[in-house]
């Protein structure tokens, strides 16, 4: 029953959802909750992908991806794009550590974040549209957990840079054992997607090392910017993971079907 309460304290703080009114709620419970990360990425998976699967029906499949990623948007209150641009902003436009974590904090989105949000946007968005539709709704089902958990890691070995913040409460140490837990989650759409031939183990192996390297190259870049992560570091570690995922099955199907043959 703790667990249950512990996933549910996690999917209210990440997404829109609401959650029953037995949870209730402790200041101590939060801390211990990031270890369900991935498995709210798991529940927005579902949602994305019944929108994909509901609009592809009737339209194009640019528009249910288009559809898809608006509906996981929508779930979570853009928390994690809103922290993509801000780290974009920050790390653009700071060339100190106090500068970077104010631009960062402050709410107007600028030139970078911006631009780096369209084009992070298009991305996800074109590298759905040009998968077929089930591969597509493997790449969603496995691709928010992965890049949640990936999210999670920079909580289970960083420091937080702020004294304050919107992920402070996340901030505390997160255990071992704990990040184990979120490491399952993630790993059960991910072998249920190859054992049911969804996506084939290439891409999923492709997949998650590139979003491991991904979040391992933005760790250091924290690191030595700011000291450690904020809650938009996290944001942005599971926004460019994501992407890079859906990218390495893209790039693993085109490899199997050459457009230039």
């Amino acid at each position: 029953m703790q667990q249950l309460r512990l996933f549910f304290i996690a999917l209210q703080f990440f997404t829109r959802l609401p959650i029953p009114r037995w949870v209730g709620f402790e200041p101590g419970w939060l801390q211990h909750s990031s270890r369900y990360f991935p498995l709210v990425g798991l529940v927005v998976a579902a949602i994305g992908c019944a929108a994909y699967a509901l609009a592809a029906l009737v339209l194009p499949a640019p528009l249910a991806a288009l559809l898809s990623t608006a509906a996981t948007i929508y779930i979570t209150g853009a928390f994690h794009e809103d922290g993509f641009a801000d780290v974009c902003d920050g790390f653009g436009g700071g060339l100190t550590r106090e500068r970077v974590l104010e631009i960062m904090k402050d709410s107007r989105v600028g030139a970078y974040g911006a631009i780096g949000i369209v084009l992070l946007l298009a991305v996800k968005i074109t590298a759905l549209a040009c998968m077929p539709a089930l591969t597509a709704l493997a790449a969603l089902l496995v691709a928010h957990p992965v890049s949640r958990l990936m999210a999670a890691a920079l909580i289970w070995r960083m420091e937080y840079a702020r004294a304050e913040g919107k992920a402070k409460p996340l901030a505390q140490e997160m255990s071992g054992g704990e990040f184990a837990i979120a490491a399952l989650c993630a790993a059960l759409p991910l072998l249920l997607a190859g054992a049911m031939g969804w996506l084939s183990w290439r891409s999923l192996a492709c997949g998650l090392l590139a979003s491991a390297l991904a979040a391992f190259w933005l760790a250091r870049k924290f690191q030595h910017r700011v000291g450690g992560y904020t809650g938009d570091c996290l944001g942005a570690v599971q926004q460019l993971t994501e992407a890079v995922f859906y990218l390495c099955v893209l790039a693993s199907a085109s490899t199997l079907h050459p457009a230039w043959n």
